[in-house]
């Protein structure tokens, strides 16, 4: 993920700067995912995996509980 790399943070976060959220860019052929309260550590997915999450997350497939 050599290169400059230009992140995106969701529009339900708000307009506040210092406020943190999940961003995501575009590298390499993959997505990437950050929190922007800790930028160094980097989750890299491919697109459809990315698809499929969201999709089971949408679904309720995902169990919330602990």
């Amino acid at each position: 993920m050599a290169g400059e790399i230009s992140w995106q943070k969701s529009s339900f976060s708000g307009g506040d700067l210092n406020q943190d959220c999940v961003e995501i860019a575009r590298s390499s052929g993959l997505i990437a995912i950050r929190e922007s309260d800790v930028p160094h550590v980097i989750l890299t997915t491919t697109t459809r995996h990315l698809r499929d999450l969201i999709r089971s997350v949408k679904q309720g497939a995902i169990d919330h509980s602990i």
